[in-house]
Formats: structure tokens, sequence, C-alpha cells
């Protein structure tokens, strides 16, 4: 059966899509002339030819659909004399509508199958099911994939290009990258710090910094002469006092007083001999002078390589690079510049006193340090540069490198458990559809077997032999159907003989044209196919009919309801569009609930706002007429009796004399004495018009009058056959018996 209906771009219906939906066995329309209803009948009828339009079925089931409406009368009544014969199964051939019977069980069994298959695959709405489950499993996965994304798209956004801007796009290439993805897998840090060059604005040439020039300043601190003890001569006859005293840089200090000042001591002031300035001067030989010149020397290159070099670090922190760690630099430096104060202290103090044997603070282990920090940063200048030279490779390199990183750290446990899942889904999909497929193999051949039993036992006799005694019961007795000539063909002809069809008044050919459609829902218009399941349609079937006939339409039409609703038949759904007010109220009526509710039936009313069809769902009937009211005014136990006789005449109005044009004496003298007279009373006030300015003054106060005029509108129904009428209407306030013989 049909679940919804779109409707959109087609006739009075535009965009958004006007949709009907949750529909269910029997579905009732309501709308006027030219607000749209046709145009539904239609989409039903061939949903191929509007392509803006679409039909869902129940699982997918796609049933014959068969309506009724102007193109059904065109078809079948415009265009040729003859009809085209009605095949039913003829009922004599016992044992082939058994087999028939049987082929038709198994086939719905089939068919109950795919259902049930197609309902487990897709659900009710075709988003449930296992392919639903599969949905959500691609939803939830979506969901994870799309969290890495906004969690690192600040600092990795370059390889997510092109796949920001959608969750679903991400989600797949996640998947494709789990195929596809051979790059290595790199710690975060290390893809975040490449990331800032390989991503941000296109880079430049890095200049590398200039390595340092450490080997003359490192080669003083084993100068030979910083542990010799520099003293005169020691075979000198002063050099014994002198070395006893340990007064060596003493002596050698005075003796530029001495020398200065002719002779004579600066100590004591003693006039001295030319033995002990020669001795002084022999104790100070060419060896203590050479080493002093060496004491000298290393003092100044010493001065001289530690500025070059202090020079050299302040010029790399002047212009630092984006790529040397400045901070761990200058705080190498700030240690350097110390070490080289205690080591200019301790050459000078050793040019003081050249006996002295000192040590330098090695500055071995700080030059590394700012070594291995200027040639890490150069390293990676130089990878910089090599990037910066080949930046497209670089970039595509990253980006592998980042959705590895994404895939076997960030959503690897997530993944894994998708595979699981996913896995499962996919072979119980594949398992239901190859199922389906089967099954509807069968469905086939099992339908090619009733198309054969069905050949054996179908005529069109069986049709013209029920719809001639309905045309006749209801009056139609001016003419017939009857055999043509064409085979397997109908004609209308005269009690004569005669061709009917061009005389045919329209009330005539609309009902003839109404049975006939509604005996090819028992049949087939070809010898095979008259019990495939369909899904009928009755557009407006009452146009140009009288009320007696409406009535007529109505009970043939609730009749293949109430096999719908017990499953007793092919059709499996039934619409009823129509623009009569009445029709729809009989048509709508249920003998047992009174009025189809929403357990049973869906109601719409289709209205054109301007130059747009609009259609908009009720969850009960919501047409009530004021004739419907009237009534409901009659069923009360606590009615009004000022009121009820113009309410009961009112109601007699509308229904025997504007809408059955019946003659109020006619009906008046199926009744006799106090009856007769009851009944005249009533119409009378018909015959005085239905809306007098006497209406609202006439007040009937005594209960046991107003009995009477209840009895005798029960009656009055009663005696004209329409009694079914009036039980309908009175619903639940109907009982069997009410009339009470009028008093004496």
């Amino acid at each position: 059966m049909i679940e919804s209906i779109n409707i959109e771009g087609i006739a009075t219906y535009d965009s958004p899509p006007e949709v009907l939906n949750n529909l269910m066995k029997i579905n009732f329309l309501y709308g006027s002339n030219g607000s749209g209803k046709t145009t539904i009948s239609k989409i039903i009828a061939d949903e191929g030819i509007f392509p803006t339009c679409s039909v869902t079925w129940k699982s997918g089931t796609k049933l014959q659909a068969m309506v009724y409406n102007r193109d059904f009368v065109t078809k079948n009544f415009n265009q040729s004399a003859e009809l085209k014969g009605i095949f039913t199964l003829g009922e004599e051939n016992v044992d082939t509508l058994n087999k028939i019977a049987v082929a038709k069980e198994e086939f719905e069994v089939l068919t109950k199958k795919v259902e049930n298959l197609k309902f487990n695959l897709n659900g009710v709405d075709g988003a449930g099911g296992k392919t639903g489950e599969l949905a959500t499993l691609d939803e939830e996965i979506k969901i994870k994939s799309w969290a890495q994304k906004q969690k690192h798209d600040e600092k990795l956004f370059g390889a997510f290009e092109g796949f920001r801007g959608s969750s679903e796009k991400f989600k797949v290439k996640i998947l494709q990258e789990r195929v596809t993805n051979t790059a290595t897998l790199e710690p975060l840090v290390d893809l975040v710090k490449r990331a800032a060059t390989v991503f941000g604005p296109t880079p430049t040439v890095e200049q590398s910094i200039p390595s340092i020039e450490t080997v003359k300043i490192l080669a003083h601190e084993t100068n030979p002469i910083l542990k010799k003890c520099v003293i005169g001569k020691e075979d000198v006859n002063i050099a014994s006092m002198i070395k006893k005293l340990g007064i060596s840089d003493w002596v050698r200090e005075g003796r530029t007083f001495y020398e200065s000042n002719e002779t004579v001591c600066p100590f004591c002031q003693q006039t001295t001999t030319d033995a002990f300035a020669k001795s002084l001067n022999e104790y100070f030989d060419e060896t203590f002078e050479t080493d002093s010149k060496a004491i000298d020397d290393l003092a100044t290159n010493y001065t001289t390589d530690a500025a070059r070099l202090q020079q050299q670090i302040t010029s790399v922190i002047a212009t630092p690079s984006n790529f040397l760690d400045l901070e761990k630099l200058k705080t190498e430096m700030d240690l350097l510049d110390s070490r080289f104060t205690i080591n200019t202290q301790k050459i000078a103090s050793k040019k003081k006193e050249p006996s002295q044997i000192i040590a330098l603070e090695s500055i071995g282990n700080v030059v590394s340090t700012i070594t291995a920090l200027i040639d890490a940063a150069n390293v990676l200048i130089a990878d910089h540069n090599k990037v910066v030279a080949n930046l497209a490779q670089e970039r595509r390199n990253l980006t592998a490198q980042v959705w590895k990183y994404l895939l076997e750290v960030e959503l690897k446990s997530d993944l894994t458990a998708y595979d699981t899942k996913r896995d499962g889904l996919s072979k119980a999909i594949a398992d239901m559809t190859t199922k389906i497929a089967t099954t509807t193999s069968d469905m086939g051949t099992q339908a090619a077997e009733i198309r054969i039993l069905e050949k054996e036992t179908t005529s069109i006799q069986p049709t013209i032999d029920s719809i001639n005694p309905l045309l006749k019961s209801f009056g139609f007795r001016g003419f017939s159907l009857a055999k043509s000539n064409v085979e397997n063909c109908y004609k209308l002809v005269r009690m004569d003989g005669s061709d009917a069809s061009e005389t045919l008044s329209e009330g005539e050919k609309s009902f003839v044209t109404f049975l006939y459609f509604y005996h090819l829902l028992k049949g087939s218009s070809s010898e095979t196919g008259m019990t495939t399941s369909r899904v009928v349609v009755f557009d407006d079937p009452v146009s140009s009919l009288d009320s007696d006939i409406l009535f007529i339409v109505s009970s043939l039409i609730k009749v293949l309801f109430k096999e719908v609703r017990e499953g007793t038949g092919h059709i499996k759904q039934i619409f009823v569009l129509t623009h009569n007010v009445y029709f729809h109220k009989e048509v709508t009526f249920n003998p047992k609930h009174r009025l189809y509710g929403k357990n049973d039936a869906t109601f719409w009313i289709i209205r054109k706002a301007g130059l747009e069809s609009k259609v908009q769902k009720y969850v009960s009937n919501p047409i009530k007429t004021s004739y419907e009211l009237l009534w409901e005014e009659v069923r009360k136990d606590d009615r009004t009796n000022l009121s009820i006789q113009n309410t009961l005449r009112r109601i007699l109005e509308n229904y025997f004399k504007i809408l059955g044009s019946w003659d109020p004496d006619e009906i008046c003298d199926l009744f006799d004495g106090q009856e007769k007279f009851v009944c005249k009373s009533l119409f009378s006030w018909i015959n005085d018009g239905s809306h007098s300015a006497l209406d609202d003054l006439y007040a009937s106060t005594d209960p046991s009058l107003v009995d009477n005029y209840l009895n005798l509108f029960r009656a009055i129904f009663e005696k004209t056959g329409h009694s079914e009428h009036y039980k309908m209407m009175m619903a639940d306030a109907y009982v069997e018996s009410q009339l009470t013989p009028p008093p004496p």
C-alpha cells in the first residue's frame, strides 16, 4: 500500500511539496472543484509521468493502481463505442479456483516475506532496519571524526584543506585514508611544529647561523706556562736566600726600583756593591725573561680571543634565528662571560707573580653547549630551506602524516569498533538483499503460475449478468450492457438493440461508468491479473448523479471498505476524493462506530489558497454540515422542546424536498388518521418556507406532542425506504423500536 505522496511542481502545487503521509488502508480527501484533487489521483495512477512528485510504497512493493477519474471515463467511454470486457473467474471450475486460491496464498506468503525482509532491511520509513543501523553507525563515526577536525583544526588546518566545511566529506576522507595512507607515524608535537612552516604563510629561505671559533680560546687553557713556576737562576750566590725566603716575585718587583735608584737598595737605602748588582742580573737571566714574555703573551692573546668569541656570540644574539633557542644561548653567554672574567684575573695574577702555578676555569662545556645550540638551529634551518625548496611535496608529506596520526592515535579504537559493527551489518544487509532478490524471483514464478490458471477459468459474461440487474433495480431500464461483435468487448444497447453510448444522459453515463469500474476492481481487462493486489482511487464518483444513486454508490464503496479492513479481497487500500459534502458524509459513515476515526482512516482537506493548492490532515472527519448539527439536536436526550419541531422540519426539507425531490403530499399519503395529521403539520412548515420570519416564534411545550413529532419523524424515513439513513444519523441514539401508538 501507499505510505506517503509528495506533490510538487505540478498544476496548482508549488514548492515546498505538499505531503500526504502516514496513510492508512482507507483515506478520505475532501476539496472543492478545482482545488487539486484530480492531480493527486493522476499521480497515483502513474507517478512516472510526474518527475517532481513521488509515491512511497510500503516496503517498496508497488501495487497495481486502479483510478476512477475523468481520465478513466475518457479512455473507456468517450473514445470508442465498445468497452473492454471484464474478465472474472468462473465459479463453476472449482478445482481451478482452488488451485488459484492456493497459489495466491503462496504468493501472499512470499509477498509478506519480502515485506518483512524489506522492513528488517529498511524499517517503516526507509530509514530504519539494518540500513538505518548502518546509517547511524556512519553518523557516529562521522561525529567522532569531525570532533578530531575541530580539536586539531587550529594548528593543523592545512592538512584538512578541502574537508573543513563538511563533516560528511571529512568522514569519507578518514575512511579512504585507512586504505591508502602509507605515511610514517610522527609525534603530534613535530607535526604541529612543521605545520607552522608548511601550512603557514609562504616561507622564505633562512640564513644559516655562522659557527663560532673556539679552538684558540680553548688552547689557552692548556698553555704550559700556567703550570710553570717562573723564578731566577739557581746557581747565583743570592739564589739560595731568595729560594729560602720564597721572595722571587718580591725581588723581581723590587728590581725595577733598584735599577732606577742607582744601585741603592730601595728597601734599606744602603749602597750595594757591583757584585750584588751582577748577582741580581744573573739571577733574572734570559730564561726568566722568556717565560715572563710567555705570560705576557698569554694575557694579551687570551683577552683578544675571548673578546673575539664574545663578539661572535653577541652578533648571533643580535640577529636571532627563529630556529635558535635564544634564551638558552643567552644563559650560556652569561656563564661564558663570567668564566672569561675569572680567567683574565688569574692570568693577570700569574703575570704579576710568575712563580704562581694557576689553572684556568674551563669554558669547554659552555662553548660545546653554545656550538650545539647553533648546530641544532642550523639543522632546522637546513630542513626549513629544504621545505621551501620543495614546499608542495612537503605539504603532501605532512598532510599524509597528519591523517596517519588521526588514524593510528586519535581514532584507532573507534575505527576498530566501527569495522566490527559495519562488517556485521554489511553481511546482514547483503544476506537480506540476496533473500529479497530470490524471493522476488519466486514471486514472479508464482505470479506466472496464477496467470496460467486464471486463463483456464475466465469469462466476461459474469460482469454483464451482474451489471444489468443493478441497472434495472436502480431505475435505469432504457439501456443495458451486452457483448459486442468485437471479441471480448461490451457495448451499451437500447431495448431495440441500437447503440446507446451516444444518447446516454450525464447521470446515466456516470452511473454505468462507475458500475463498470466497480466490477473491474473484481476482475481484469485481460485474461489474467484479476487476483492482483491493488490500490483503488475514487475521484468524485457521484458527479451528475441524483441523491438516490449517490447513496447507492456510497454503499457499494463501503462494501469495499469492509473487504479492505478485513483483508478478504485483492484491494489493499482505497482513496476517496470528493467535493460533494453529502456523499462525503455518507461514505465516511461507519455502521459500527458511526464515523471512521484515527485508527481506521485518514482525513484530509484540500484547499486552494490563491493559486496554490494546500493539503491539511485531520485526526478525525473534519466535515460537519449544518445538516449533521441538526441531527445532533435530535439525538440529544436534553433537547430543547421549544425548537424541536423547527429542527425536524429543516431535516425533512434538506433530505426530502431539496436533496431528494420528494413531494410532501405523497409522503403524508403514506399515513392514516392522527399520524397523517401530524405529518401534514410538519410539512406545512416546509410549504410555508424554510426560512420564514416565524421560524423562531413557534413554541411546542407539551412533551407528549414532542414525542408524537419524533415518532412520526422516524416513521417518515421508514415508510419512504430510507430507514438506513435515519439509523445512520441517529447513531448511538438509535433504538430498535421507537414508535408509540398515536393518542386516541
